[in-house]
């Protein structure tokens, strides 16, 4: 099974190259996919429905999370209808799109990548990896939905299915973990054979009985039950083939699926029944009763699903072995003929441009084989005789007289039953009447002809279904084992009483109650279709009976008003308020514990000061200390970071006094990278830093300051006195090098024992990055500044508009006079530079030291598995060598020596990360594990490498890819807009100047004193 999800996520991940190559052929390729997998799941078919297939992968073992997937009769059924299905609506898009539709190869990948979710799904048999895919196809189905993003309404009904379904979902979540944790076990299968004895315990009887209601929550939302069934009719703004494989065979039937998996083990919780069936009926009822309202045949199609979804929900939700044969049999029935329908409404659609019944007449003449391909559907839909709705819905029928309800509850279950069916009817007669029929009054549409390959996919669903009606057993052969098991775990429960005979699906069961029900509903559906007008009438003079839709959207307009007022009073612009409030609940929260609570604090002889081994260290905390009061005191911007630095270095050196060259090497490389991100930000801020919350505001901010400090320090007080067991780290050391291979316990620590939590760091790195560029760049992110030949030399942050004959201009006169030299220059973008903004002695240096820090940061990338160093302060110190290489040559300087994207860097680094972690599992192993290769090679002789340096190499590419985004955004680009500032300043200076020459030289003359000095005498650069 894990080949079959492997293989469909594969394919749907390189869908956009295939299409760029192959066009909208590609279709008969992704095709392919669900069409093999369908081969192999025939052959699985004997060992599925004998015992079952199991496949189990351990995943967080610790948390008893694991991939468990098993095909059973239940799974095998839905897996058959979900890659049968999807195979022939990938083949009927090769012919609904046309060849020059945009984003294609995205649309082929979502919907492979969705066939194989719902694959995944239908197997999962553990609840945490059923979640996983259950969230997969919500995703998936919100960018299938809106896959015409340039229209408003898919866009909202996109956005409308996801919040709904997620919503659920995250109910549904909380269900698994009561169920999971009642039953001491996540996996599926367990956990339903202990249900009925844990929801006898009363220990345990509550927690299965509330996560059984938020399972079914979560199973009402997929599903579009009410009252969440507002959704599925908006989500008709898909395309038609989304419509007709997620909202008929496959995403929909997810809830029912979830069901009918659990109502063997769960139906006799408190909850269950009263929810199933009032939820379903109700549904069935209001679904049908909607779609006679409907002029858009693909709306009365989509209010039909939600009709018949309750009815699914309500018959598979009983838990007995009739309704499971029923359930299943009315799924694939359900499937055939309301799939091989939406196709048929997109082939309408796209051959006449319309799908408004009050438009179409003399479609049947025009296309015979489709009318009849919808016929042969819709007479399914009906539950007509000779049709696999018939046989489904007469054994639904005899499950629901035989359900397990007693007094009132019977009788109106059958009663809705009856009138839902009724209802589908009717809304099956008016779509073939409003579809095909020629309607007085009104000219037959124009109707392109079809080719046979369009229709072939809808034709081959409608003839499966009346093949399903003639001959039921291959269904039953299909559903027949699901009841068996049914019947066997109710048995198994209450002494037997509930095993017996499991019914068999028939042609015609004879002469009973199920059948004189559906005659009743035959009837009453014409005499509603015949009278259709009238109750086109009734249905307008009464309105809508629920408008859930309309309370979808005032719920959100409220959180929108809620969410402004609350934007409006905390998002005020002020920087002090932000960090006021902050600080206050970081200090106010601490205290509390420690006043509330029974905190232990260090006791008299625990605590020292001062270490009497280190006579350095008060000097250095003093330093840090003042640091701090200059910064807070500072009054320009660079001064208080330059204050605030110093407190940074002077922690870097109490770490190394107190035996850390790790923490204080990568404190140091991080606090001089801050520095300079600081720095270059503060270019485009005015150099004072004024004091605007003066008087008690002052007051305040001291208050909130001292408590902060105290609360910090507290805090960390009574977290060294409250340890009371022996901590993990003492066995770091044996551990780093038994299992990391190295003798530096800090750097196997991160890319080792807990390598997980680099990696989450490294990807907020990449965020951050991601963040930063995003503010700076907000239209083009990566822009290519050109080849560094085709710059002037001297041209780049070039001083304009100095005044004449003042000490600025003679300065920059004389170093204007180096602009050029003969022999070559020690950058190679360091004669882009105006003269006045280099410096030949940094650009010396920059030239000596360079390429020596770049072999310094790989000696600590590569030395720091058993010496101070590794790949964070290894690509800290690149990123350094990279910021000089800028500071002394500029931006064309800084891209020569890194001509790669800040996004491939950081890429890079992720994927080298992830990969490391991934390939432990190729040979057996676990994610992240390393393994330690000892060899000999010629002139290093013997070689001991750790393959966790591998993931070192990724932390190392993804510092380096941060600080090249860093300097690109707050360096390279702030740069660019001083200097087109600049220009734009100098060509105002110059108009001005113009329009008040002639104004100065009149009263003087030509060529006579006083005349005001030409641009270039000023200083003004015209270029």
């Amino acid at each position: 099974m894990l080949p079959v999800l492997a293989l469909h996520f594969a394919v749907a991940i390189g869908a956009p190259w295939i299409f760029r190559r192959w066009g909208r052929g590609s279709f008969f390729a992704l095709a392919a996919v669900p069409a093999g997998s369908l081969a192999w799941l025939a052959f699985q078919y004997p060992a599925a429905y004998s015992s079952g297939i199991s496949e189990t992968w351990p995943f967080i073992p610790e948390l008893g999370v694991e991939i468990a997937l098993r095909l059973d009769p239940l799974a095998w059924t839905m897996s058959l209808l979900i890659l049968g299905v999807g195979a022939l609506v990938l083949l009927y898009c090769s012919r609904y799109f046309k060849p020059g539709d945009a984003g294609l190869g995205g649309f082929g990948g979502q919907m492979l990548a969705f066939a194989g979710a719902m694959f995944g799904l239908v197997t999962a048999d553990d609840l945490i990896a059923l979640f996983v895919f259950w969230e997969l196809t919500t995703v998936l189905s919100y960018l299938l939905i809106g896959y015409a993003s340039t229209r408003l309404g898919a866009r909202r009904s996109a956005l409308q299915a996801l919040v709904v379904t997620t919503a659920g979902g995250l109910a549904m979540l909380v269900g698994f973990i009561l169920l999971g944790e009642s039953a001491g076990t996540y996996r599926i299968s367990t956990m339903l054979e202990r249900a009925p004895e844990l929801a006898a315990q009363p220990a345990t009887a509550a927690p299965v009985a509330v996560g059984a209601l938020l399972a079914l929550v979560g199973a009402l939302s997929k599903s579009a039950l009410i009252p969440f069934h507002f959704w599925l009719p908006a989500a008709m703004a898909a395309p038609t083939p989304v419509s007709a494989y997620l909202h008929a065979a496959a995403m929909v039937k997810a809830g029912v699926y979830l069901v009918a998996r659990f109502a063997p083990g769960l139906a006799g919780t408190d909850f269950w029944l009263p929810v199933v069936l009032g939820f379903g009926i109700a549904t069935m009822v209001l679904g049908g009763y909607r779609a006679l309202r409907q002029t858009d045949i693909k709306l009365i199609l989509a209010f039909g699903t939600v009709s018949q979804l309750g009815f699914l929900v309500a018959v598979v939700g009983l838990g007995t072995p009739e309704s499971a044969l029923a359930g299943l049999a009315m799924v694939v029935a359900h499937a055939l003929f309301k799939a091989a329908l939406f196709l048929v409404v997109g082939i309408i659609d796209h051959q006449t441009g319309t799908r408004d019944l009050r438009r179409l007449s003399g479609v049947f003449r025009r296309s015979r084989a489709l009318g009849w391909t919808a016929v042969l559907a819709a007479a399914s839909m009906a539950g007509l005789p000779l049709f696999g709705g018939f046989v489904a819905k007469e054994a639904v029928l005899e499950a629901f007289a035989h359900a397990p309800v007693g007094g009132a509850w019977a009788g109106v279950v059958l009663a809705g039953a009856v009138a839902g069916s009724a209802l589908t009817v009717a809304y099956s007669a008016r779509f073939v009447w409003g579809a095909f029929a020629r309607k007085p009054g009104v000219e037959d549409i124009p109707f392109t002809p079809i080719t046979p390959l369009f229709v072939a996919s809808p034709a081959v669903l409608a003839l499966a279904g009346l093949a399903y009606g003639v001959w039921p057993a291959a269904v039953d052969a299909w559903a027949g084992p699901y009841a068996e098991q049914v019947a066997l775990g109710a048995g198994a429960h209450d002494g037997g009483a509930s095993a017996g005979a499991v019914p068999h699906l028939a042609v015609f069961h004879g002469l009973g109650l199920a059948l004189a029900l559906s005659a009743v509903s035959w009837l009453v559906g014409a005499v509603l279709f015949a009278a259709r007008s009238a109750v086109a009438r009734a249905q307008e003079l009464l309105g809508p009976p629920v408008d859930a839709e309309r309370s979808y959207r005032s719920i959100i307009g409220a959180l929108d008003d809620a969410a402004i007022w609350v934007t409006g009073r905390t998002q005020r612009g002020s920087l002090y308020f932000y960090l006021a409030v902050i600080l206050t609940v970081a200090a106010a929260v601490p205290f509390a514990v420690l006043v509330t609570g029974t905190v232990r604090m260090p006791g008299q002889g625990q605590m020292v000061l001062l270490d009497p081994k280190s006579p350095l260290q008060p000097v250095i905390a003093l330093a840090v200390a003042v640091g701090a009061l200059a910064a807070v005191r500072a009054n320009k911007r660079f001064l208080a970071v330059l204050m605030v630095s110093i407190t940074g270095y002077g922690i870097a050196l109490l770490f190394a006094l107190q035996g850390a060259p790790d923490l204080a090497l990568t404190q140091m490389l991080v606090e001089t990278i801050v520095l300079v991100a600081f720095i270059l930000g503060m270019r485009r801020l005015p150099p004072q830093l004024r004091d605007r919350t003066g008087g008690r505001y002052r007051a305040v901010r001291i208050v909130v300051a001292l408590a902060f400090g105290s609360a910090a320090v507290l805090a960390g007080l009574a977290a060294m006195a409250a340890r009371t067991a022996t901590p993990v780290s003492l066995g770091f050391p044996e551990l780093a090098y038994s299992g990391g291979g190295g003798l530096n316990v800090v750097n196997v620590t991160l890319v080792d024992i807990r390598a997980w939590d680099t990696f989450g760091e490294i990807s907020v790195l990449a965020l951050a990055a991601t963040g930063i560029a995003s503010l700076i760049f907000v239209r083009v992110r990566h822009r290519d500044l050109g080849s560094v030949d085709s710059v002037e030399t001297g041209s780049v942050g070039r001083v304009r508009g100095v005044e004449a004959l003042s000490r600025d201009a003679a300065e920059l006169s004389v170093a204007r006079t180096f602009a050029t030299v003969a022999r070559d220059a020690w950058l190679v973008a360091g004669r882009t530079l105006a003269p006045e903004r280099r410096s030949i002695i940094f650009e010396v240096v920059t030239r000596l030291v360079f390429h020596s820090m770049v072999i310094v940061s790989v000696y600590l990338l590569l030395a720091g598995h058993n010496f101070p160093g590794g790949g964070f302060a290894g690509g800290l110190l690149a990123g350094l060598a990279l910021t000089v290489r800028y500071l002394a040559g500029g931006r064309f300087e800084l891209r020569e020596a890194a001509s790669a994207s800040p996004g491939a860097i950081l890429g890079t680094g992720l994927a080298t990360a992830a990969l490391s972690g991934a390939v432990p599992l190729a040979f057996g192993g676990q994610v992240f594990q390393s393994a330690i290769i000892e060899l000999w090679l010629p002139v290093f002789g013997d070689v001991k490498f750790v393959t966790s340096t591998i993931f070192d190499i990724g932390v190392y590419l993804v510092v380096v890819g941060l600080v090249v985004d860093v300097l690109r955004s707050l360096g390279a680009r702030v740069d660019e807009q001083i200097d087109e500032d600049q220009r734009r300043e100098a060509k105002a200076a110059a108009k001005r100047a113009e329009r008040e020459a002639p104004l100065m030289a009149a009263p003087f003359g030509p060529g006579r004193s006083g005349a005001p000095a030409g641009p270039e005498q000023n200083g003004t650069d015209q270029r």
